[in-house]
């Protein structure tokens, strides 16, 4: 019994030390701790008072010119789209004028995509390179969109683990299937047969429902029937 209230007597004589020492080092560096608190406080409300009236007024602006944008967009208009009609901004323009909005964030997306469409390959990617999207939809199909135009730019191998990572970036039953089927026919053209078969076989075992998944088989089937290399 006197044992343990030894040990405890001793626990307690350290912690008072601990308390004393961190005591000490306050009372020493008093001044500098403060000077730390108050820029660390200074730049919390520089950071929230710069959102508030810079960045919101500015986002608010940008999605108004947007709005036209979106709608050239959909109209296939990608000249317009890209560069506005005199009247309203074009997502390149919202680019370069609403930095640090979402909405020049997602210009870039949209703007990726208007040049993949287009043909102008390298500009797409440049553009979807600069796009950021934790969305579950979004996030994958841009990272799917840039696999496009490495495809396109002869890239194959790149493509392929591309559309893999954009399949598994936020796993849901409409892209991940999609992705996973491009990024087998990619394998194929690259003539990785066996990361193919990975890839088709994925969506036989996890996405079956799927689109991609009631035609899986023949896919899975052709491969297989190749001769081993």
């Amino acid at each position: 019994m006197a044992k343990k209230l030894d040990k405890t007597e001793e626990r307690i004589v350290a912690v008072e030390e601990a308390f004393s020492k961190t005591e000490q080092f306050i009372e020493k560096h008093q001044k500098t701790i403060m000077i730390v608190v108050g820029v660390i406080i200074v730049v919390v409300l520089g950071y929230l008072g710069f959102k508030r009236l810079y960045i919101a007024p500015r986002e608010k602006d940008a999605q108004s010119q947007m709005f036209m944008a979106e709608k050239y967009f959909e109209q296939d208009s990608l000249n317009k789209a890209l560069h506005g009609d005199g009247n309203y901004l074009g997502f390149l323009d919202i680019i370069d004028q609403y930095s640090m909005t979402k909405s020049a964030n997602l210009s870039h997306y949209y703007a990726g995509i208007c040049y993949l469409k287009k043909g102008e390959f390298q500009n797409a990617l440049d553009q979807l390179n600069h796009f950021s999207s934790g969305d579950e939809v979004v996030g994958p199909m841009a990272l799917g969109a840039t696999a496009d135009a490495y495809m396109e730019l002869g890239q194959t191998e790149k493509a392929a683990s591309l559309y893999l990572k954009a399949a598994d970036k936020r796993k849901n039953e409409l892209t991940t299937p999609m992705l996973l089927m491009k990024a087998g026919m990619a394998y194929e053209i690259a003539g990785n047969n066996d990361k193919a078969l990975e890839a088709y076989t994925r969506i036989k075992e996890e996405y079956l429902r799927s689109n991609e998944g009631r035609e899986i088989e023949k896919y899975i089937a052709r491969i297989k029937a190749l001769p081993k290399k």
